[in-house]
């Protein structure tokens, strides 16, 4: 019932083109997921809600996202990428239609089903790499994936931003980006290409959903599972809660810097991100190690996270710590390498979505209430620096506590089998039962 082809050492024109596509699904998907950062006052007037209230709203793209993570995780591995990726991406189309409706109930359904069908762009691009690409390029070809999710990120952010600034209606982007994601989806159902899995899946009734549920078990029972989530999810939070959604308004708010610059500023962390994470993806393949990488981006975010916040402005040259963090977090990618490796190669798509699961689950509980903190320490009038340090300095805890727990991940990397005796590099070296 599960896709038992195995990564290939050369990789078919049609094979480089369909991972090519779901990157490009990706890109768009993370342009839709920041764009609501650059326009929340236009949101607000439009839904005739608070920004606060729309903060809320927005978030509702990670209570998609985050459950709908397992789903699609044990679909890429029952049925294969042709049957599920464009699906991901007619919900997502949907969504950014509804997204610019009037009523809030409507909006927010569509910001729902954009998180719901997001997460095949991610997780289809992550699955067609380890399926069908060499075992040594999946650090490399991971950060590669989320180098167009970045680029989608901050194009979210530097092109919609002059775009509503020169008074682009916001509700006619919408339905742009919804009519874009129905043609992308178009696009890859003709280019992605079928997999044994989806004839079998058709004849085997039931069966397919015992081994999707027994596949589950064994990813959450495996604690090193659960340390890739948790890690990851950690180093994401500063770019998903803080950058994506309040990087522009603590800009102006805090710093008083004008809108159209505080946009370009806000965007150099996802530019960071396009950097470094295939920079650090190849980093960590090229030296045959996992954790170190980690723990060096990590360290570097630390710090990068504390200057944002505390640092008098004008230290630094403009841009520099934005590019720098965002570079720094890329190591937040190493994670969805590293949990592929420490369980069964079938379950690939599982365990990346086990690890969006974990990640995303952070990003939907927390998001909501940095916006309620800031409120509260500004009393609900208007905000400064010192509102946002104090609402924002636990995100310098998660990232210590990252750290932490990156001690105890089981390193997986080449050089680490090669040192344990085990000659192969498949990643089946490494299941854990």
């Amino acid at each position: 019932m599960r896709d038992t082809s195995k990564p290939q050492a050369g990789v078919s024109r049609v094979i480089l083109l369909a991972w090519i596509g779901a990157a490009i699904f990706y890109f768009h998907q993370y342009l839709m997921r920041s764009a609501p950062s650059v326009m929340l006052p236009e949101l607000a007037r439009g839904y005739g809600l608070s920004e606060t209230a729309v903060v809320t709203l927005v978030a509702l793209f990670y209570y998609g996202y985050a459950p709908t993570s397992l789903v699609a995780g044990v679909a890429l591995d029952q049925f294969g990428a042709r049957r599920v990726i464009p699906l991901g991406a007619l919900l997502v189309g949907v969504g950014g239609l509804l997204f610019a409706a009037s009523p809030p109930a409507v909006a927010g359904l569509g910001r729902l089903l954009q998180g719901m069908g997001g997460v095949f762009a991610l997780l289809g691009a992550a699955y067609i790499a380890a399926r069908y690409f060499p075992a040594s390029q999946a650090g490399t070809l991971i950060g590669a994936t989320q180098m167009f999710g970045m680029a989608g990120g901050a194009a979210g952010q530097f092109l919609v931003g002059p775009a509503i600034a020169a008074g682009a209606p916001w509700r006619a982007l919408w339905v742009g980006f919804g009519l874009v994601s129905l043609a992308i989806g178009a696009v890859l159902l003709v280019l992605l290409p079928k997999s044994q899995s989806s004839a079998a899946a058709e004849g085997a009734g039931g069966a397919w959903l015992r081994d999707a549920l027994k596949a589950l078990g064994q990813v959450f029972r495996n604690p090193q599972s659960i340390l890739c989530g948790l890690i990851s999810g950690l180093l994401f939070l500063p770019t998903t809660v803080f950058t994506m959604v309040w990087g522009v308004r603590f800009l102006q708010e805090a710093h008083d810097i004008p809108y159209s610059f505080a946009v370009l500023r806000s965007a150099a962390v996802p530019v960071g991100w396009m950097i470094g994470c295939p920079l650090l993806g190849a980093l960590s393949d090229r030296i045959g190690r996992r954790k170190p990488v980690i723990l060096g981006g990590a360290a570097v975010l630390l710090v990068c996270l504390g200057l944002i916040l505390f640092a008098p402005a004008g230290m630094f040259p403009t841009f520099s710590l934005g590019l720098v963090a965002g570079l720094a977090s890329g190591a937040a990618m190493l994670p969805y390498t590293v949990i592929k490796e420490a369980n069964r190669p079938d379950h690939s798509g599982t365990a990346t979505g086990v690890v969006n699961f974990l990640n995303f689950s952070l990003s939907a509980l927390l998001g909501p209430v940095f916006g309620v903190l800031l409120v509260r320490f500004s009393e609900g009038g208007s905000r400064e620096l010192g509102h946002y340090q104090l609402a924002f300095q636990p995100l310098i805890g998660g990232v210590g506590l990252a750290i932490l727990l990156t001690f105890f991940l089981r390193e997986t990397g080449r050089a680490a089998r090669l040192a344990q005796g085990g000659a192969s590099a498949k990643p089946s070296s490494l299941a854990t039962p």
